[in-house]
């Protein structure tokens, strides 16, 4: 009978995604992440697998952490689809100005692995797709409101507005002030097409 683990799984889980989230895969070791969580390699490699299997398992649960927060912060009642647009891209460029702010795991994971490696070009492409669908779904309400034009395509312009809040992140990594980070989201949301007068 195998002996119950001795240590929160989900503790070394997130020690092992900040350790990535800062170094990179390839920036980090198994040496590095046993080192943080204070766990032996054996110990590690026989609950989660090499390196890539962990990172795996954390890029997984980041990505699902991604999509509920959009679905959570995006989802609601009608009459208010708009003010929930604007403050997700609004709170998000604050977000990406901070300082030390680390970039978005799923960027940074989705930048370095995605041409080798196959499972997290799905996971990535899956969670982009889940992303967009919360915000085609956002305008959709919108457009129902009255808040979109009615001959808007919801999908099309969801998509465009998953390219700005992906640009946002990249230029807030560069180091872009905040005011110019919120002028561009407030630049992309005062462009969609209003109702005719």
């Amino acid at each position: 009978m195998p002996r119950p683990r001795e240590f929160d799984e989900e503790s070394v889980l997130n020690t092992a995604r900040d350790q990535f989230w800062t170094t990179g895969f390839a920036g980090t070791s198994m040496d590095a992440i046993a080192a943080a969580t204070g766990l032996g390699k054996g110990s590690l490699y026989g609950a989660f697998g090499g390196k890539r299997q962990l990172f795996h398992r954390v890029f997984d649960d980041h990505c699902d952490a991604a999509i509920s927060s959009a679905n959570r912060r995006l989802g609601g009642d009608d009459a208010q689809a708009f003010e929930r647009l604007t403050a997700y891209f609004l709170d998000h460029a604050t977000a990406c100005a901070e300082p030390g702010h680390r970039g978005c795991l799923l960027a940074k994971g989705t930048a370095e692995l995605a041409e080798h490696d196959e499972v997290v070009a799905a996971r990535s492409l899956k969670t982009f797709e889940s992303i967009h669908q919360a915000i085609t779904a956002d305008l959709e309400a919108c457009r129902r409101n009255g808040d979109l034009d009615p001959a808007a395509d919801p999908r099309q312009l969801a998509g465009l507005l998953l390219a700005v809040h992906r640009g946002i992140e990249a230029l807030g990594k560069a180091g872009t002030d905040e005011d110019t980070l919120r002028g561009i989201a407030e630049t992309a949301l005062a462009h969609l097409p209003r109702p005719p007068r």
